[in-house]
């Protein structure tokens, strides 16, 4: 083959490869059996092990005559795809070639060709920067410069992707160039705000939009200039254009709001009127202003003003659209299959042992249109500006509810959902009229239309802490009746997207209801096995939600005989049919986890078939994992993670019970094994799970204590905190669990984890509460287990540790870190003399401490100081505030 030369010049393809290659591209772009496409992909990477195989793919895309198109195109996204991971190690005379080849396809007559163009580019610059390729600067300038359309075009597609891509590229110091590439684009990018184009517009804008959130100097001091832009280009014919307008808009409203201020009547204004735009896009992004604005720090009151003319509008987005994807899924009943689209990708949520548990979005798979971002922005109006939207709300939800007739029915469930949207923020307004609305919703639960019976679930879901508080007089009891029945009633419609809505709302009343079901456990533990017969796959995921949330909700009362023998057999049923690598099974494995801690004890007689299973799918994950393809199945951590929370489920619930099955097992094993997994989500609730253990059956994990005390030691050091703060977290309780159960045992780790506890604790404003709150509670069990090694180090760390102390509620493990604050102190109550005032703060932060023995202990440390500051205890008491005080009074002092 032809060497190169060093500016790429002198490298030429032979026919007969260029024909090979072409060959193949074609083969690759026809309809072939998936076989054949793997027998050319083989082929394409055979190739790729040539070191000159990108040329002929550079070549290839930029000979124009080469035949058909598809051919060039198929070849240059081989190309980018292909330097994304190889150009850094390219000779630099190959990667010369491909740039020289690449440039002169700006031009290209071809629009595909072009855009195919300005990805590969931008590739190109996300890996070497445009320091790595000045050429690249002088040809874009030229091109847009040039007076051939395609040119410009071809250079405004890459440098609006390079603008995507890696903006902050653009805005760095070349050497030889007087100014940053950002500051020659930028003028020239305002210049093509008046373009006859509307591809160019377009391209020019999108760019400019990318710098809203990195603000380089130079778009900050031509900010006038840019603004001056957005309102020529408000009203441009192209829907394209006026969405970025729009996009701007809401941008510069979340980043500089101050830039928008003299301006803010007339952009509200025009956002008003955009949000009506025939476009839906368009109408769409003007629709993100309203919430945008309202977390912006801008005038409310000039909002406000706005607000009776902006609500109709919302109401009027809120309508079903008739290309709504929803109304030909509320026409499916529960015979049609689920396609395997329906079913979203679901996530595990691993466990946590503290008090920041992140909720899930629900809805972070849904598709977001202008029906939801319109109700979501109703909403957020509601709960900024309260009550005063109801005189221009509710005569608009009257009126679309006198609507009776069938063709008016997207009317009234607009109506239901606007109700369900201000629920939370104009609560106050609506209470007094809430039994007559919830009594007004009621029936709607037997709508003749399933998209209405849905959304009545959803907007009584709402004011479910309304429909609970009433339990207690008659009304209110027989409403809650009503409510829950018209619920598990519509939880077995015939309609699937009925079943879904009902399921949910359900979930949401059981957990503000808890133990007021247990009168009524039978009738809905009946109606949700039912459902659980009948659902396919996609909706019986929300039931085994439900019936893991009514687990949660009624506890205990669940351990009755005639309440299992309705609850258990099916899903023992259901366990027994899927196999070990069936996704369907996480779901299952959920709900497992919430019936076992619910039946405590009660759960045993389920307890060794469900243990067992955890373990095989622990174990055949790990050596899937390590041998690839082994044992049928491929690697997917979350059958690891939702076997750990359910094996953690069942010790929280069984107790020391678990032991038998614990001594017999190989879980001792696998959990090191997952301490040590590389993923976070694996480690976290592993960690959760050695906690867990330690509680209960420490005994059972001596054999391998110090390697698991080294790796829970790791977690916490602060340079690892901040990416895995959820597992630290974790880490931080078990190994604090085990100072209390194995004390003797944790002198291998106990300058190290205190040094780490203490580190958490003096920066504990950038990190969580929850990991500050069990770095607490674990330094003091700590200091409880070894006081003559912790003591000596106590003065570095008192004040911050009794801060924290004193934001930490009344429990057991707040007992715990107080036996360890009293340990210390006996043995150095000099070290604290210097930290006193914190120390009676957190003294004083007790509502009642329940163990006496811990009582007597504060009060001997209270009395200890009290003589031995003599003369000084009164002065040090009267500095202290009053409700101080007061508390410490408690402990005759």
């Amino acid at each position: 083959m032809t060497t190169l030369t060093a500016n790429g010049t002198s490298w030429q393809p032979q026919e007969q490869g260029i024909k090979e290659i072409c060959a193949l591209l074609e083969q690759q772009i026809s309809p072939v059996s998936t076989s054949e496409k793997s027998q050319i992909w083989q082929q394409l990477q055979h190739y790729s092990q040539y070191p000159d195989f990108n040329n002929y793919l550079a070549f290839i895309f930029s000979h124009a005559e080469v035949k058909p198109l598809e051919v060039r195109q198929a070849a240059g996204l081989l190309l980018k795809n292909n330097l994304r991971t190889s150009f850094k190690n390219m000779d630099p005379a190959n990667q010369q070639y491909i740039k020289l080849r690449l440039l002169p396809c700006l031009g290209s007559p071809d629009r595909h060709i072009r855009s195919t163009t300005g990805t590969i580019i931008s590739a190109i610059v996300q890996l070497v920067g445009v320091i790595g390729w000045t050429e690249l600067l002088t040809a874009l300038l030229t091109c847009l410069d040039s007076t051939d359309l395609h040119q410009v075009e071809g250079a405004m597609d890459a440098l609006s992707k390079i603008c995507e891509d890696v903006p902050q590229m653009l805005d760095l110091d070349v050497p030889g160039m007087t100014k940053r590439p950002i500051n020659i684009f930028l003028p020239k990018l305002f210049e093509f705000f008046r373009s006859t184009h509307a591809i160019l517009r377009k391209l020019a804008l999108n760019s400019v939009n990318q710098y809203i959130m990195l603000m380089p100097s130079y778009l900050y001091l031509s900010m006038d200039q840019y603004l001056h832009g957005l309102f020529l280009l408000a009203n441009d014919p192209a829907p394209e254009v006026r969405k970025l307008v729009c996009s701007a808009f809401v941008q510069l409203v979340e980043v500089k709001p101050s830039f928008l201020e003299p301006h803010i009547r007339n952009v509200i204004e025009y956002m008003l009127q955009v949000n009506k735009d025939g476009d839906e896009e368009v109408a769409l992004e003007a629709c993100e202003f309203w919430s945008a604005y309202c977390d912006a720090q801008l005038p409310l009151e000039t909002l406000k003003e706005f607000v009776p003319r902006l609500i109709p509008v919302l109401l009027s987005n809120m309508v079903y659209a008739d290309d709504d994807e929803s109304l030909n899924e509320a026409e499916e009943d529960e015979s049609v299959p689920d396609r395997d689209q329906d079913l979203k990708p679901r996530f595990h949520s691993s466990r946590f042992h503290g008090s920041d548990d992140v909720e899930e979005d629900d809805d972070v798979v849904n598709v977001w249109n202008l029906r939801k971002c319109s109700a979501a922005a109703l909403d957020i109006l509601s709960n900024v500006f309260g009550d005063e939207i109801l005189p221009t709300l509710m005569p608009l939800i009257q009126a679309n509810l006198a609507t009776n007739d069938d063709q008016s029915w997207k009317h009234r469930e607009v109506a239901v959902l606007a109700i369900g949207a201000v629920g939370e923020g104009c609560i106050n307004g609506l209470y007094p009229h809430l039994q007559e609305i919830i009594n007004f919703l009621i029936p709607l639960l037997d709508d003749k239309f399933p998209l209405i019976r849905s959304i009545a679930c959803w907007t009584i879901s709402r004011f479910s802490k309304f429909v609970v508080q009433g339990i207690g007089e008659q009304k209110g009891n027989e409403q809650f009746d009503k409510v829950l029945t018209g619920l598990l009633r519509r939880i077995l419609d015939s309609n699937k997207r009925v079943q879904e809505a009902a399921c949910s709302a359900f979930a949401t009343l059981e957990e503000e209801a808890a133990d007021e079901l247990a009168p009524r456990l039978e009738t809905i533990l009946q109606h949700l096995m039912c459902a659980f017969e009948k659902y396919q796959r996609k909706n019986l995921r929300i039931v085994y939600d439900a019936i893991g949330t009514l687990a949660d909700a009624v506890g205990g009362e669940l351990n009755q005989p005639r309440h299992l023998e309705i609850l258990m057999p099916p899903l023992i049923a259901k366990w027994q049919q899927l196999s070990d690598s069936d996704r369907d099974i996480f779901p299952l494995l959920e709900c497992f986890t919430s019936i076992a801690q619910a039946l405590g004890p009660g759960f045993s007689q389920f307890a060794e078939p469900v243990f067992q299973r955890c373990i095989n799918i622990i174990q055949t994950q790990q050596m899937t994992k390590g041998n690839t393809g082994s044992a049928g199945v491929q690697y997917d951590k979350e059958f690891v993670v939702c076997s750990l929370d359910l094996l953690s489920g069942m010790v929280e619930g069984l107790g020391s019970g678990i032991e038998s099955l614990v001594s017999q097992s190989i879980l001792r094993d696998l959990l090191l094994q997952c301490c040590l997994d590389d993923s976070p989500d694996v480690k976290q609730s592993a960690f959760a799970l050695l906690g867990d253990l330690a509680r209960v059956c420490p005994v059972h994990l001596r054999p391998c204590l110090p390697q698991f005390l080294d790796v829970t030691a790791k977690q916490l050091e602060i340079s690892n905190l901040k990416e895995t703060i959820s597992v630290a977290n974790n880490a931080c309780w078990a190994i604090g669990e085990l100072a209390v159960k194995v004390p003797q045992d944790i002198s291998q780790v106990l300058m190290t984890v205190t040094s780490s506890l203490v580190l958490i604790l003096q920066h504990a404003q950038e990190l969580n509460k929850s990991l500050t709150e069990n770095a607490t509670i674990t330094l003091g069990r700590f200091a409880w287990a070894c006081p003559e090694q912790v003591s000596p180090h106590m003065e570095h760390f008192m004040q911050p540790w009794c801060k924290a102390l004193a934001m930490i509620r009344d429990d057991i493990e707040k007992e715990d870190a107080f036996r360890g604050l009293c340990a210390m102190v006996k043995r150095n109550p000099n070290a604290a003399l210097s930290s006193l005032p914190f120390l009676f703060k957190a003294i004083a932060s007790w509502h009642e401490i329940r163990s006496p023995d811990l009582h007597n202990e504060v009060c001997q440390v209270l009395h200890g100081y009290k003589q031995m500051l003599g003369t000084q205890w009164d002065q040090c008491i009267s500095s202290l505030e009053p409700q101080v005080k007061e508390k410490l009074s408690k402990y005759q002092i």
